[in-house]
């Protein structure tokens, strides 16, 4: 798995645990299945976007493109 990609699953990780969230509740709140979280945090596949946008969404974020700096 890239490492950009890791980083973001690492924030949304650091995110649930520090709402409080279990993986069921965050499932439920991003309506996702708990095992589909539970493979996002795993990291063993690359997530698709939309789970990327629904699980933000459900911890009160959203992903943005910000230009990189070189």
């Amino acid at each position: 798995m890239p490492d950009k990609c890791a980083a973001i699953i690492d924030k949304l990780i650091e995110l649930r645990k520090t709402k409080g969230l279990t993986q069921k509740e965050l499932a439920e709140a991003a309506n996702l299945a708990q095992p589909a979280i539970a493979r996002l945090e795993s990291k063993m596949a690359i997530p698709q976007l939309d789970t990327l946008v629904k699980v933000a969404t459900a911890l009160n974020y959203k992903l943005e493109l910000v230009p990189t700096t070189k």
